[in-house]
């Protein structure tokens, strides 16, 4: 039911051994996929060797890399039909601070927007056209709670990038349905990855399930939206955060 045999995956922002593109990118290749991880630095390459798979440096807020990138997919591997769009938040040798909106400077807010919704739209567009020449893509969004359920103080141009995403998702669920491609957003709350703080791993503690997450498990439910087995999915939004925001009272009452 999920087997990705001769299935050409790209996973993007696969960076770090502890994260979730990672964790993705081991999942799809254990079911049989082609793959290709993709960053913005060298370290993908350690990555791509640790999983005997390909890798592309590629900054994704970049049209014309992405354009390099899915011609050297399709070149070594296929055309991409499976897409997960890890690729946000952070990136490396640039930082974006998190600041209340009144006092956000344009250019951290268009780098917010860059990273995190910009990258993704890059990249389904690159995937679109030849998904529809083949009938069949699959196309997952790895998001946040933040923004389309939730919101955090000082993260607003972040709440925005990726309620965004979930929009996105949407329309291209809708555009592109008939053409066998469906479109998926993965929401991912509090998992423990190499990038978390303190506060972030004590938030995890706070929730119904009483831990943070792991990659794996949002990796888990991107692999399902990918494969075959949910061709009838489409447009959805999966929460992945151990049920935190359905607490509406937290804290001592």
């Amino acid at each position: 039911m999920f087997s990705f045999k001769n299935r050409v995956a790209l996973v993007t922002g696969a960076g770090s051994a502890d994260g979730i593109g990672f964790a993705t990118a081991t999942s799809l290749l254990t079911a049989g996929a082609q793959v290709c991880i993709t960053a913005t630095s060298e370290r993908i390459f350690e990555r791509a060797a640790a999983l005997g798979c390909m890798a592309h440096i590629a900054d994704l807020t970049d049209p014309a890399q992405v354009a390099d990138l899915f011609t050297a997919v399709s070149a070594q591997l296929g055309p991409v039909e499976v897409l997960i769009n890890n690729a946000g938040m952070a990136q490396s040798g640039k930082q974006v601070q998190a600041v209340r909106l009144a006092e956000m400077l344009d250019a951290d807010w268009a780098a917010h927007l860059a990273l995190n919704i910009g990258t993704t739209f890059h990249c389904i567009r690159a995937a679109l056209p030849p998904m529809q020449a083949a009938g069949y893509g699959r196309i997952v969004n790895i998001g946040s709670v933040t923004g389309p359920v939730v919101a955090i103080d000082g993260s607003s141009a972040y709440a925005t990038a990726k309620a965004a995403i979930t929009g996105m998702t949407r329309s291209v669920a809708l555009e592109y349905g008939r053409d066998g491609i469906t479109c998926n957003a993965v929401l991912p709350g509090w998992i423990a990855t190499a990038s978390s703080i303190k506060s972030e791993l004590r938030a995890g503690q706070a929730t119904p399930a009483g831990r943070p997450g792991s990659p794996t498990e949002v990796a888990a439910c991107a692999v399902f939206l990918a494969s075959e087995a949910a061709a009838y999915v489409n447009g959805a939004m999966l929460v992945v955060d151990g049920g935190n925001t359905l607490t509406e009272i937290k804290g001592a009452f």
